[in-house]
């Protein structure tokens, strides 16, 4: 699909501005009253998904003729968090911005109108298969000494993507080490393809860069396909929403299940395989990153058109799914903790399909921090008012971004992955998973 394609989408915006807001009758309180980190923070019409659309529209009926820097920042300073999507389609139910913002941006990188930072990551991924630039042969690292196979020389059941930022960030190396170790305590010998895996391309897909992103999605086909894996696990919510949404998407299927570590975590504590013996009384409140939520929901592509179906209204023909974000992975990652002995579980005013970003998606951490740093200060401040000492998410994105927004600001709040509180509360080695 192309921007064009969306004309009819973009022509009946109806200017309500609901894309900024939560639901009016789930609104607890003004402060934590918005669901989009970019309107919040510029507080002007263009920054919303709205106004970004009638920009579309603009620029695919030549009403606007010329790229001005201010335009390319209005359209590349959002998360695509997908926040707007599911409260747009709760009023609206033929419209889509979040694919509309991505067109638009696609559009954009096909006239050459391009970020610099962007630029930069684009650059890495050609070069060293990931989006830091750091060397390919160091992207396995993170498992080294652990009982894993090595997918390069034997085939398994399970087959790990570790993703960009877990392989070279090594504050997240524990996280990972202890998803590898909780398969192994539970009887799975999972497969990683270390030095040789490649990106997922879920970035480049979301900075508009779609030819990059399909050699990835190539890429990942095929080594899918030569591990012999049934299950293919994810250890980022990156990963995990590029894999359940933009590859069906655009036409790669991968043909295996493809779950987020804490789903097979929880499906193992359901089947006994994982036993959590430790009581670690603390009280949490659990962040959904976007990407395993909302934009983790399974896609299911359409082709159609617009038609008048009745003398006044028209519709897609034949019907196009609707995606709310109702189906991505919340309830896994709650279970967990529920589970966890002396755990107490609270709950942000923005939760679920409603959860407030991290500010770290689509380029924004890279290109612009002042919206990355204000999305993890809001997301912390929200985490705090619930009375929680910590705050808990499943995605190493999030937690680098709130670490890092906490560091520039001086504060200490507490940040944690759930799986390493699972580790924990089977009684697992901290040696194994520390690196030192």
């Amino acid at each position: 699909m192309s921007l064009k394609d969306y004309h009819y989408e973009m022509s009946h915006c109806h200017r309500c501005s609901y894309c900024k807001f939560l639901p009016f009758q789930l609104i607890q309180s003004r402060e934590f009253a918005y669901n989009c980190p970019s309107i919040a923070l510029r507080n002007f019409h263009s920054y919303s998904a709205g106004g970004r659309v009638i920009l579309g529209l603009s620029l695919l009926e030549e009403r606007l003729t010329e790229y001005t820097e201010k335009m390319i920042d209005i359209v590349f300073e959002c998360t695509m968090c997908g926040a707007c999507q599911s409260q747009c389609r709760t009023y609206n139910y033929n419209l889509n911005p979040i694919e509309v913002m991505q067109e638009l941006r696609c559009h954009f990188v096909a006239q050459g109108e391009l970020v610099p930072e962007h630029m930069y990551i684009i650059d890495a991924l050609k070069k060293e298969n990931n989006v830091f630039g750091e060397p390919r042969q160091n992207r396995g690292n993170w498992a080294e000494g652990l009982h894993v196979k090595d997918l390069n020389k034997e085939k398994a059941d399970v087959m790990i993507h570790a993703g960009c930022r877990t392989s070279y960030d090594q504050d997240h190396w524990p996280a990972a080490r202890a998803a590898v170790e909780l398969l192994r305590m539970a009887g799975i010998e999972a497969g990683i393809y270390g030095p040789t895996e490649s990106c997922c391309g879920g970035r480049a897909y979301e900075m508009g860069y779609k030819g990059v992103f399909e050699n990835f999605a190539e890429d990942m086909f095929s080594r899918v396909k030569a591990s012999g894996a049934k299950v293919l696990v994810t250890l980022c919510g990156d990963g995990y929403g590029a894999l359940k949404q933009y590859y069906p998407l655009t036409g790669h299927e991968l043909g295996v299940e493809v779950l987020h570590y804490t789903e097979l975590v929880w499906r193992l504590i359901e089947e006994k395989k994982l036993q959590l013996n430790k009581e670690m009384p603390m009280t949490v409140t659990y962040h959904d990153p976007c990407h395993l939520g909302r934009r983790g929901e399974p896609a299911v592509p359409w082709k159609g058109e617009y038609k008048r179906v009745k003398p006044h209204i028209f519709a897609p023909v034949p019907e196009k799914p609707m995606m709310l974000g109702l189906n991505g992975c919340y309830e896994p990652p709650r279970n967990i903790l529920k589970a966890i002995t002396g755990v107490n579980l609270v709950e942000m005013e923005r939760n679920r399909i409603y959860s407030w970003c991290c500010g770290a998606g689509a380029g924004v951490l890279e290109a612009y921090g002042e919206l990355a740093s204000f999305s993890a200060l809001e997301r912390i401040k929200e985490a705090r008012s619930t009375g929680a000492e910590a705050m808990v998410t499943a995605c190493p994105w999030c937690e680098r971004n709130f670490r890092d927004a906490l560091e520039e600001k001086g504060d200490d709040y507490r940040i944690h992955n759930v799986i390493e509180l699972v580790y924990e509360a089977v009684g697992g080695d901290p040696n194994v998973i520390h690196i030192t």
